[in-house]
């Protein structure tokens, strides 16, 4: 399996009504730098209906203002018929939306 097949085999398992960060789907998918290829994965997803690209957000819950399948308001909207919850700043609340596979937390403290 290639780098970008383990990418998308990570994001398939992203439940409805969850998201995962770009690193999150890096370390599962074998190498927590790769976050940018994340990106670059998802960007050029060729399976959008089978593959969630739009669970996928930034550590801080920022949504990707380059979504590559209607952009950031379509984002916005996939996630909220999901029942994905909003902070009034616009950011995804991390701390309820969160998928957790595993012990590690995609939420990082500065």
């Amino acid at each position: 399996m290639n780098t970008f097949e383990r990418i998308y085999s990570v994001v398939r398992k992203i439940p409805y009504g969850r998201v995962a960060s770009y690193g999150q789907v890096a370390s599962l998918a074998g190498n927590p730098r790769w976050a940018r290829v994340v990106g670059y994965a998802l960007h050029v997803n060729p399976e959008p209906d089978s593959i969630p690209c739009y669970r996928v957000v930034t550590k801080n819950g920022s949504l990707s203002p380059a979504f590559a399948f209607g952009g950031l308001n379509r984002q916005r909207e996939l996630l909220m018929s999901e029942g994905v919850r909003f902070l009034p700043d616009g950011r995804v609340d991390m701390s309820s939306c969160c998928w957790r596979p595993e012990a590690e937390s995609c939420i990082q403290e500065n």
